[in-house]
């Protein structure tokens, strides 16, 4: 695996922001099978369980806990590793949560992504950034066509506000700095519901349906009309790694906004994905739920990327179809719950070469 995406993060010091996150552990158990030399700096894990805890990642990455607010902490890590790529994925990630939390949301991560970009400015060492943010930054205006990078941000809620936000200082950033620094390149990745393996999220249906159904009980759904474009964990990632191998080589040309999404034949509405869930997991049944009179938490009916710039450009384009997508997620859930002594971190290792091998037959991307 190491010869992935060129080879390009073997031996490499790789710095990876909410390590103890769903997708932060993913991605920084795909770096640590890449042979790169992973530290992982967060807040501790936000579930009980969680990946990263499942996997043992503490005893495979440098695993340093510390918030992105402490600008002071995280200039002292950056200052005595000195990565070479950056990756940075903490954040408040939950939508209606934001809610209940608007200032800590808009603090983490409009000034935790703030401290990041300011840190890597003052590290001359780094030649690679990749911050995550999320395809709420854009400006919902419940379009039936995609998103495109050049869109103007927005967000009505506090998360979407401050993903928008967020999008604006790297920007400035871009602009301001990065555009002039030597073999450097920076870009802002934008995906939205991602599910896989390993997620026990607050609010998210993957697992509370997983969790219902492990429990034999009705699976509530608050919103099953709701349209999503669903990808497995595994698809974005390939996308992030795979610009950290073009950073490598053009810089210049790869710097900017770019958005993940998957097939629109992946685009599903809730209740279909838990429909395909339940059958997957071969038992369990679920109930409407959802809550008219919340008229706060502001959910969007439809929100759709398009990915033509990472087609075109990488090129880049989603592997999974739906029904797969749900089969890979449900497998991972089922091998946990069936096996819990098992080693899971092999698991997700097996799960990722699989998904590398069926991505190589069927995208040319895979083979350069």
């Amino acid at each position: 695996m190491e010869t992935a995406f060129k080879g390009v993060y073997k031996g490499k010091r790789v710095l990876v922001t909410g390590h103890t996150g769903f997708k932060g552990a993913w991605l920084s158990i795909w770096l640590n099978e890449l042979g790169a030399q992973v530290l992982g700096y967060s807040l501790d894990p936000p579930s009980d369980p969680n990946i990263f805890s499942i996997c043992n990642l503490s005893s495979k990455i440098k695993d340093v806990r510390s918030d992105v607010r402490d600008f002071e902490k995280l200039s002292e890590v950056f200052q005595e590793f000195q990565p070479e790529i950056v990756f940075h994925l903490a954040a408040q990630a939950l939508v209606r949560y934001s809610y209940e939390v608007p200032k800590l949301t808009l603090d983490t991560n409009i000034m935790g992504t703030l401290n990041v970009l300011e840190a890597v400015r003052v590290t001359p060492g780094v030649h690679s950034l990749i911050l995550v943010t999320s395809d709420k930054c854009y400006e919902n205006r419940e379009q039936v066509w995609g998103y495109k990078e050049s869109d103007p941000m927005g967000g009505d809620d506090p998360y979407s506000a401050s993903k928008g936000a967020a999008e604006i200082v790297f920007r400035s950033y871009l602009k301001s700095y990065f555009r002039h620094r030597k073999s450097f390149g920076a870009v802002s990745v934008r995906a939205g519901n991602v599910i896989g393996g390993g997620d026990w999220g607050l609010d998210r249906i993957v697992p509370d349906s997983v969790t219902s159904l492990q429990k034999k009980e009705a699976v509530k759904v608050r919103n099953p009309m709701a349209i999503r474009p669903w990808q497995h964990v595994l698809e974005p990632l390939s996308g992030y790694l795979w610009l950290g191998a073009r950073l490598h080589e053009d810089p210049e040309r790869f710097s900017g906004g770019w958005n993940f999404g998957p097939a629109d034949s992946s685009a599903q509405c809730v209740g279909d994905l838990v429909k395909a869930i339940i059958k997957e997991w071969k038992s369990g049944e679920w109930v409407d739920a959802s809550d008219h009179n919340n008229k706060t938490a502001h959910e969007a009916g439809w929100l759709r990327l398009s990915c033509d710039k990472a087609h075109v450009m990488l090129p880049w384009s989603a592997t999974l179809s739906f029904d797969e997508t749900v089969q890979l997620t449900v497998r991972w859930y089922s091998y946990y719950y069936n096996y819990r002594d098992a080693n899971l971190y092999q698991f997700c290792v097996h799960q990722v070469r699989d998904y590398t091998k069926l991505a190589a037959e069927r995208e040319q991307l895979w083979a350069d």
